[in-house]
């Protein structure tokens, strides 16, 4: 008997997960429901013996998400060494199409939320979530040639590493260099126990690992370094095996356990009740800049791309194609969502009100993207039934 897949491996039911998840989150957020499920989520738990207390929220942003960032290094990895981006050849279009598809969103967010209060909201429209713009192509672009998703992984895969730049970069605070330099011997330890695991497939040695990976996260997110990065050291330093089976192992986790949850408190926030004209500078930005601004980035740049690539590059994709990946690419979601919670965590009223943009200018990407992907998706069809 043929066995079904198991949908959290693939690319439209995490998709759809994720959307619920959200959609549920800013749901019960404003419902009689909020009181009970706020103080859970400010709820503190701290770790005996040492400095870490965090409220059930953070335990979220910074415990969970950590493992999916894990997983994203090691696709990154990957994709860096024998994938997608291996070579400069194969890199420089989507760098570049990248490249204007963080410029112009930053640009179109200070047009419109530069002043000093909302000014440091400029990365949240950076971001593309590789699951979503992925789900949508994957539920829309039936009969898309291959090479139209390459370059969205690509694609999403270079603004991933921008927006880890950005988090460990822009929100490190009061940085304790002792615990950071600690965490780096604790990084260093992994690799050579994954040198080991790979060689030897022990399993006390796979427990080492786990047990050195969780002191490492502790030591970051103590350090004043968000403690996402350390899931991103990690999963860069792991030898290739032994990280191609903890991907394997994690996936079905973080896409259908992971990822909701944080999605879930993330879009936990309370719509204000104000007419559009009273709304945050910070709202508007982001509902342009990601769907707005992602697109004209992508679709300029890329187009830029495909016109100077050099000699031995895969041929050129139609403007029609890169418009479409450039629609995908204004699904900001996930790392939006954490963004916009780093850059106003000191102001909750402008916070959540940039997470409603987040979901607001996602939501209309997905839409749009939808419409594009499937015109796209058609045209193609036609032409091979034409042809054959």
């Amino acid at each position: 008997m043929r066995i079904s897949p198991n949908p959290l491996r693939g690319q439209q039911f995490p998709a759809v997960l994720l959307l619920v998840a959200a959609g549920l989150g800013l749901l019960f957020a404003n419902l009689p429901t909020h009181d009970a499920i706020a103080g859970l989520l400010d709820y503190h738990i701290a770790v005996p013996g040492t400095s870490l207390d965090l409220s059930v929220a953070h335990w979220v942003s910074d415990g969970l998400l950590a493992v999916f960032f894990l997983v994203v290094a090691i696709e990154l990895r990957h994709e860096l060494t024998h994938g997608e981006l291996d070579s400069p050849r194969k890199a420089v279009q989507p760098a570049i199409a990248a490249t204007g598809g963080v410029l112009v969103p930053i640009a179109v967010y200070l047009l419109i939320a530069g002043d000093s209060a909302t000014v440091s909201g400029w990365p949240i429209p950076t971001a593309t979530d590789i699951a979503f713009a992925l789900g949508v192509l994957a539920m829309f672009g039936r009969g898309l040639p291959s090479r139209v998703r390459v370059f969205l992984l690509a694609l999403a895969i270079l603004d991933d590493i921008i927006g880890i730049i950005f988090i460990a970069v822009l929100f490190a605070h009061d940085v304790q260099w002792l615990f950071f330099g600690l965490a780096i011997v604790g990084v260093a330890v992994f690799w050579a126990l994954s040198r080991l695991l790979h060689a030897k497939g022990h399993p006390l040695i796979a427990i080492a690992m786990a047990v050195v990976g969780i002191v490492t996260w502790a030591l970051v997110a103590s350090s004043g370094i968000h403690a996402t990065i350390a899931g991103v050291m990690l999963g860069l330093v792991m030898a290739p095996v032994p990280a191609g089976r903890t991907r394997h192992a994690l996936e079905p986790t973080v896409n259908g356990a992971i990822l909701p949850v944080f999605a879930f408190v993330a879009a936990f926030v309370v719509i204000p009740a104000v007419s559009p004209t009273q709304l945050s500078p910070a709202f508007w930005g982001i509902v342009v800049a990601l769907p707005v601004g992602k697109v004209i980035g992508i679709s300029l740049f890329g187009w830029l791309a495909m016109r100077i690539r050099p000699r031995g590059a895969d041929p050129a994709l139609p403007f029609a194609d890169i418009l479409a990946a450039g629609a995908l690419g204004g699904i900001g979601f996930t790392v939006s969502l954490l963004l916009a919670n780093l850059a106003f965590a000191a102001d909750a009223g402008i916070r959540d009100q940039a997470i409603l943009g987040v979901l607001v200018g996602s939501l209309i990407a997905l839409a749009v993207s939808g419409v594009f992907v499937s015109l796209r998706a058609r045209w193609y069809r036609r032409l091979a039934s034409a042809a054959s």
